[in-house]
């Protein structure tokens, strides 16, 4: 039982390295900050959650167990709005899409 924890904790912090490397890379090499918010957004934050989930695996500890999915809800939960109210601030502020084929919020004009 031991050897198969210790093996999902390794898959789980090897899978949250990943996904936390492609977010720095995602963040890196995308042209705007609008891509740059979907790569650092969503793909940090789930690197981030399932390193927790390994330490919560690693622990096995009621207590710890409990804050660490607490810390997986406040993430799921901020992570999002933090994406979006960061974009929502840029598109008001006037900073374009590199290349946008079309633009929803933007006032029609009759």
């Amino acid at each position: 039982m031991q050897t198969f924890l210790q093996i999902l904790v390794i898959t789980a912090v090897l899978i949250g390295t990943a996904f936390s490397i492609i977010g720095v890379l995602g963040y890196f090499r995308l042209p705007d900050v609008y891509t740059k918010l979907h790569a650092s957004g969503k793909v940090g934050v789930f690197g981030v959650v399932l390193l927790l989930v390994a330490t919560i695996i690693a622990s096995l500890d009621n207590f710890s167990a409990g804050r660490g999915l607490i810390l997986i809800l406040l993430l799921l939960i901020t992570g999002p709005v933090t994406s979006h109210a960061i974009s929502s601030a840029a598109y008001r502020l006037g900073i374009r899409m590199e290349k946008s084929v079309r633009d929803d919020l933007a006032q029609k004009t009759r």
